[in-house]
């Protein structure tokens, strides 16, 4: 909403709006420090994506990484980074190590500075890809949408081995079997599936944790919910500004009610994450424009 609409529904000018939410922005707590010192988590699965923001200084947009704890839908922490480099990950993966997070097992896409920052702060933590974007990015590669030639073999490969995967010991038939009646010699296939199986620590981790999804989903789905805001702003004069406005958005995020979870987390409707995620023994932190839920 523009601040001179904002300011004529409340009685202020344009330039008093904003004046207005920049303070109401700089009274928020730190996201950070709120899950530090408010929340606590048991599930210790979390999904980690980034949403790429537009500011001024940079030619490209640049990521907001921010982390997801799958059970009870909550945000942790987000970073506003220059680039999703290992740098990066670093950084996020010290940051949540100071929280005490039960982590078991990370979900995200392919990103290959990711998992060489992770084995530097979690040296035994998995990590499990995006099936969903694991399989689009073959897609692509094999042109299915637009070129029929190799649309058997990826259909075999997706119903052999992604869909029917049970244990490694099955995954190896599954490979011989694509590999001897759909690759006939052609690379491209062979080294698909060469790549499946030097890589099925990371496509099929999941199987290794109880209700563990093996897409980021979730995280897609509050992507969805951001991005026509992102959309309206058009951009952010400088960094601060841009963790200022991202900061609200999280914490507007983590204090919202649910309305529309699906059958398996339909239990999260009617509440929001923070109070889900909060110790039990811990009041309701200080935020303005939000009431402490009743009980």
């Amino acid at each position: 909403m523009p601040f001179r609409k904002l300011g004529d529904e409340n009685g202020l000018s344009g330039a008093q709006a904003f004046n207005r939410v920049l303070e109401e922005l700089e009274s928020l707590p730190d996201c950070f420090e709120l899950t530090r010192e408010f929340c606590e988590y048991s599930s210790g699965i979390l999904i980690i994506d980034g949403k790429y923001v537009k500011v001024r200084g940079y030619k490209e947009r640049i990521p907001f990484i921010y982390l997801i704890d799958y059970k009870t839908h909550d945000i942790l922490f987000g970073l506003l980074a220059r680039s999703e480099s290992e740098e990066a990950f670093l950084e996020i993966f010290n940051k949540l190590k100071q929280l005490n997070y039960p982590l078991t097992v990370i979900v995200s896409d392919d990103r290959s500075s990711l998992p060489l920052a992770l084995k530097q702060v979690y040296p035994d933590i998995q990590n499990q890809l995006c099936l969903n974007h694991y399989l689009e990015n073959i897609r692509k590669a094999l042109n299915i949408r637009t070129d029929p030639t190799h649309r058997h073999f990826f259909n075999s490969l997706k119903k052999h081995i992604f869909e029917e995967y049970e244990d490694d010991k099955k995954l190896d038939k599954a490979l011989i079997h694509v590999f001897d009646n759909r690759c006939e010699n052609i690379p491209i296939r062979q080294s698909i599936i060469l790549e499946i199986d030097r890589r099925r620590k990371e496509l099929f981790a999941y199987k290794n944790f109880s209700d563990c999804p093996n897409n980021t989903n979730l995280i897609e789905l509050f992507n969805s919910h951001f991005n026509p805001r992102l959309r309206a702003l058009k951009g952010f004069k400088n960094q601060d500004n841009a963790n200022l406005w991202l900061n609200g958005l999280v914490i507007r995020r983590r204090t919202k009610p649910f309305t529309d979870c699906g059958p398996k987390f339909k239990h999260l409707n009617g509440k929001s994450s923070l109070q889900i995620s909060i110790k039990k023994q811990a009041d309701w932190p200080e935020i303005v424009g939000v009431q402490a839920p009743k009980i």
